[in-house]
């Protein structure tokens, strides 16, 4: 019998854990990211990057720092537009990856070398507490939905109760955890997911760089719903925590476990230390903003219209609405 948050935890990160192999992302996987949709995500990043820098809040010869990487694709997409924009940075800038997993950080070695020879230097943390740095540029796509979390629910008689996880069968029980029992007071939450440990990365995170600019990508929503969000991916299909019938046993450390992200908690986190802005908002808006849709009129200009059309039906997929614009939010921080 254990806490729900060390059943999420052993399921994505134990030597066996589903994060702890190389998984495909996209068609071939159990799900898609913006990343695998369209080259574009780390080209519109790209561009922010070199806005930082040409502002003059980060130097030229800052660190570019992915947290969870996974195959390299992101970094590997932001240098080749860096190379395009401003080639010039190519020659002052460094590039790092925290990645806990050994099998991980080979592959994203292979990749970027794959990609780029010797001309990228990267260097690999096992932990963000190994980082110190001046400043840097950090980027997040993703990760805090992979945080352990617990699941509260209120009873119609008021009593808070946080779920434990018995024979791979949830069951909630009336909790006497402190620190669950006031963050749920101060957001109002009365059922759904708590991640605490969104604290110490963060503590982490500014206690280790002086100076840096920190952008995240996730699933999630400014305030928490109020329901519970958990859910398993696999191979393209999404089911529902609590929904019946459902094998945990079989899907445990074989599939993907996440939830959405409650950024506001994310927010004020950083607000703790000396952040000089925290900014929330939706895929959608943060890429038009970052410069996604000038960079689909350079490559237009330089082209020919089917090369064109095919890209930009992917920088849609993105930006839809309905769908990867409005379901993402992002948070982007100074410090």
């Amino acid at each position: 019998m254990k806490r729900f948050n060390e059943y999420f935890n052993q399921w994505l990160y134990d030597n066996d854990g589903y994060y702890a192999t190389y998984k495909q992302i996209g068609k071939k996987g159990d799900f898609y990211t913006s990343v695998s949709t369209s080259s574009f995500f780390g080209g519109a990043i790209a561009k922010k990057i070199i806005k930082a820098i040409e502002e003059g809040f980060l130097p030229k010869n800052t660190t570019i720092l992915e947290i969870g990487a996974h195959h390299g694709y992101l970094l590997a997409d932001i240098i080749q537009f860096i190379y395009t924009l401003k080639p010039d940075l190519l020659s002052t800038l460094d590039f790092a990856i925290v990645e806990r997993f050994e099998g991980l950080q080979k592959q994203q070695k292979q990749y970027l070398k794959d990609s780029f020879g010797d001309i990228i230097k990267l260097k690999h943390y096992n932990d963000l507490d190994e980082v110190q740095l001046d400043n840097a540029y950090v980027l997040a796509n993703e990760i805090f939905d992979a945080f352990d979390c617990d699941l509260v629910y209120t009873t119609k008689e008021g009593e808070l109760q946080h779920a434990i996880v018995n024979n791979h069968q949830i069951e909630f029980v009336n909790s006497d955890n402190i620190q669950i029992i006031e963050h749920c007071k101060k957001y109002s939450i009365t059922k759904g997911e708590v991640s605490l440990s969104y604290k110490d990365f963060i503590d982490t995170l500014c206690s280790q760089i002086k100076s840096f600019e920190f952008l995240t990508f996730d699933y999630g929503d400014r305030y928490p719903r109020n329901d519970f969000s958990a859910r398993i991916y696999e191979k393209h299909q999404v089911f529902p925590i609590f929904e019946e019938n459902l094998d945990l046993e079989n899907l445990y450390k074989k599939s993907d476990i996440t939830y959405d992200v409650h950024f506001n908690y994310l927010s004020d986190l950083f607000n703790e230390h000396n952040v000089i802005s925290v900014k929330f908002n939706t895929q959608l808006k943060a890429l038009v903003e970052f410069g996604i849709i000038e960079l689909l009129e350079i490559l237009k200009a330089n082209v020919d219209e089917s090369v064109y059309l095919k890209e930009t039906q992917k920088v849609k997929m993105l930006l839809e609405p309905t769908g990867m614009g409005d379901r993402f939010k992002i948070l982007n921080v100074r410090k």
